[in-house]
Order: structure tokens, then C-alpha cells, then sequence
């Protein structure tokens, strides 16, 4: 069975940091491509981040408002994708989610249609 499950969420004052994880079973990670999106309270989900599948030259993408403050990587031996959420803002506060599409061109996007497999999520909470 093919599952997805986040990890690393939390409370965390403005300036702070966190570390997302996006662990899969059933599945070997290093071929699918890996977006990670959010989704705060009254709003519609949004995506965040995303990675192509393991390879030299790889995609990686980020949002706008999250571009020089957040890493995705990938760990292929823990079978784990994470991300480096640095200087948090308020506006970052949702429930963040990953997912996951087989695709082997290494290429990544960050529309929701364009994945398969999601996660339950991890709530980030951003404040003082």
C-alpha cells in the first residue's frame, strides 16, 4: 500500500524554524516526483514547493512568497523528502501536506492535479 505520512509540524514563534519530513512506505520515492503544498484556515491549498525525481539535474521549484526561506531535498536511503522552513511568518501557518507522482523526467510542478499520492498533513502554526 502506497502511503505518504508528514512529520515535524509544530508551534513556532515568528524568525523560527522547522523541518518537514514526508516519509513514503509501499513505494520507492527516488522515482516520483515530490510537491508539498499548504493550506491555510479559509483559504484554498496552495503549492508550496516541489522536486523531480532523483537524477542529475532535477527539478526544484518554489513559491513565490517561500523562495530564499524554504529547501526541499531528498534523502533516497530514508526513502524521505523534506523541508527546511526557515524564517517563518505568520502567513505561513496551515496545514502542509506532500505528494507524490510517478514520474522519471526529473521534472516537478506545484499543481495539485499533477499528483497521485498525499499525505494527512502536519499543521504549522506560526506565532507569538
Amino acid at each position: 500500500q502506497l502511503q505518504l505520512v508528514e512529520s515535524g509540524g509544530g508551534l513556532v514563534q515568528p524568525g523560527g524554524s522547522l523541518r518537514l519530513s514526508c516519509a513514503a512506505s509501499g513505494f520507492t520515492l527516488a522515482y516520483y516526483a515530490i510537491g508539498w503544498f499548504r493550506q491555510a484556515p479559509g483559504k484554498e491549498r496552495e503549492g508550496v514547493s516541489c522536486i523531480g525525481s532523483s537524477g542529475s539535474g532535477a527539478s526544484i521549484n518554489y513559491a513565490d512568497s517561500v523562495l530564499g526561506r524554504f529547501t526541499i531535498s531528498r534523502d533516497n536511503a530514508k526513502n524521505t523528502v523534506y523541508l527546511q522552513m526557515n524564517s517563518l511568518k505568520p502567513e505561513d501557518t496551515g496545514v502542509y501536506y506532500c505528494a507524490a507522482v510517478y514520474r522519471l523526467n526529473r521534472l516537478c510542478s506545484t499543481v495539485q492535479a499533477d499528483y497521485a499520492y498525499w499525505g494527512q498533513g502536519t499543521q504549522v502554526t506560526v506565532s507569538s
